[in-house]
C-alpha cells in the first residue's frame, strides 16, 4: 500500500548530518586549496610595481589596475604568442588523434603477433618525460632541420602524446561491444567504414577526452619549446611570457596577468567536455 501524502518523513540521524557537514567541510576546503594560488595571481596581476615590493602590502590590490592586462600586449607580442601555441597545440592535437585512433583501433579488435610486446613498448615510452631526452631531441631535430620551427615543436608534442592516446582511446574502444561493427559489416560495410560510421560516433566521449588532454600537454608543455625555439616570434606562449622575467627585476604584474591569459583557453575547453569527461575516462579504463 502506498503511504499517505502527509505522511511524516523519518528524521535524518545525527550521524548522517555530522557526516555531510564533514564532507562539505572538506571539500570546501580543497577548493579553497586548489583556488587560492589563482586569486592571489589575479590581485597580484591587478597591483602596481610598488604596491608588489611594499613591506606593507596585501594579498587585495589597494587599487586594482585593469590597465596591466591592457599593457603586456604592447610591451611583448603577446598576440604572436598565443597563436604559437595554439598552433603547436591544435597541431600536435590532430596528428596524435590521427595516429593514435587507427593504432588503437588495431590494438582493441585485431589479434597480430608481438601485440603483447608493442602494448608493453607503449607503456615504457610514457615512462620517459621530454627532459630525459632533450639532448637527443635536440639532435635529431638538428639533423632534420626542424631546431626554431614550429613544426619541430609540433612533431615533438604529438610523439610524446602518442601513448597516452593510443592507451586511453585502446581503452575506450574496448568498452564498445564489437557486434555493433559485425552488424554494420552485414549490411555491407568494410572495416574503415564501420569504425567511420558506427565505432567512432559511440566512442565520441572518449575521443573529445583524449583530445582535450593531447590539447592541454601540448599547450603547457615549457623545456622542449625553450630549449629549441630561439627566435622571440616564435616563442609559445609558456615561453614567451618570460620577456617579463628580467634579469634584474620581475614584473610580477606583467607576467601574472599573461599568465591568465594562457589559463583562459584550458578552462574554456574543460567547461566546453565536462559532460563528457568522466564518461571518457571511465570508457578509456576498462581493462584490456
Amino acid at each position: 500500500m502506498s503511504q499517505p501524502a502527509n505522511a511524516v518523513k523519518k528524521p535524518v540521524s545525527v550521524k548522517k548530518t555530522i557526516l555531510r557537514v564533514l564532507l562539505y567541510f572538506v571539500v570546501l576546503d580543497v577548493c579553497i586549496i586548489t583556488l587560492y594560488p589563482y586569486f592571489a595571481m589575479l590581485c597580484t596581476a591587478l597591483k602596481s610595481r610598488a604596491e608588489i615590493f611594499s613591506a606593507n602590502g596585501t594579498i587585495l590590490p589597494v587599487t586594482a589596475l585593469w590597465s596591466n592586462f591592457i599593457d603586456i600586449w604592447s610591451r611583448a607580442p603577446m598576440a604572436k604568442y598565443m597563436l604559437n601555441s595554439i598552433l603547436v597545440a591544435g597541431g600536435s592535437t590532430l596528428i596524435a588523434m590521427l595516429c593514435g585512433i587507427p593504432a588503437a583501433y588495431a590494438l582493441a579488435r585485431m589479434r597480430f603477433r608481438g601485440q603483447t610486446a608493442f602494448l608493453g613498448f607503449v607503456i615504457v615510452s610514457q615512462m620517459f618525460a621530454p627532459v630525459v631526452l632533450l639532448i637527443g631531441i635536440y639532435k635529431v631535430m638538428m639533423t632534420m632541420g626542424l631546431t626554431d620551427s614550429i613544426w619541430g615543436l609540433i612533431f615533438i608534442n604529438a610523439a610524446f602524446n602518442q601513448a597516452f592516446t593510443i592507451w586511453l582511446l585502446r581503452g575506450t574502444f574496448l568498452g564498445i561491444s564489437s557486434e555493433m561493427e559485425q552488424a554494420a559489416t552485414i549490411d555491407g560495410c568494410t572495416r574503415v567504414q564501420s569504425m567511420m560510421r558506427v565505432l567512432l560516433p559511440v566512442a565520441a566521449p572518449g575521443i573529445v577526452t583524449t583530445l582535450i588532454f593531447i590539447f592541454i600537454n601540448a599547450w603547457n608543455e615549457y623545456t622542449v619549446a625553450l630549449c629549441l625555439i630561439s627566435t622571440d616570434t616564435l616563442r609559445p606562449l609558456t615561453v614567451g611570457i618570460n620577456v617579463f622575467n628580467g634579469y634584474n627585476i620581475i614584473e610580477w604584474q606583467y607576467l601574472f596577468a599573461a599568465s591568465i591569459f594562457a589559463i583562459i583557453p584550458v578552462v574554456i575547453l574543460f567547461m566546453g567536455i565536462e559532460k563528457n569527461l568522466v564518461s571518457g575516462l571511465a570508457s578509456g579504463g576498462v581493462k584490456g
